[in-house]
């Protein structure tokens, strides 16, 4: 088990870095990621939106910090925290996740994040998310625009 903690360590350590190649490198090439924001990501695709958030938010106000890790007989958990100011609106968010990884042979094979999508939202939106961002629709639509980021990212 310690060494499931030293591979999330090692995971986080890279992410406060703002080092997306070192962070990656702890995924098993058919990882699979899941969050409230993309949804499910497989393999190239969950690593390539760690490297467009890292990419996108050099020289900004981006910070991460990791508070919590807990090793288990299967992987493990962390509890982090970014904080940062989101494009599209100028707002300041603070997003608590929590992770929960599952990993073989010193690989990452999956990864899921979870926070409250409606407090992120109002946070990054203001009021429009204050009154949307706890419906399915708004969900479904975060998804769609994040992913259509990522697949423009990808073809660049």
């Amino acid at each position: 088990m310690t060494q499931h903690k030293e591979i999330i360590a090692a995971f986080y350590q890279a992410f406060e870095q703002h080092k997306a190649e070192s962070m990656i490198s702890h995924y098993a090439d058919d990882v699979v990621f899941e969050d409230p924001a993309f949804g499910i990501l497989h393999g190239e695709r969950a690593r390539d939106m760690w490297r467009m958030l890292i990419s996108s938010q050099k020289g900004k106000d981006f910070k991460v910090v990791c508070s919590s890790l807990t090793a288990t007989p299967t992987g493990g958990t962390a509890h982090w925290k970014a904080t940062y100011t989101f494009s599209k609106t100028g707002r300041k968010v603070v997003n608590e996740v929590d992770a929960v990884f599952e990993i073989i042979d010193g690989k990452i094979i999956k990864h899921t994040d979870t926070f409250n999508l409606h407090k992120w939202a109002r946070q990054a939106m203001g009021i429009k998310g204050w009154l949307l961002g706890g419906t399915g629709l708004f969900k479904k639509k975060l998804r769609s625009q994040t992913n259509a980021m990522l697949s423009k990212w990808e073809l660049r």
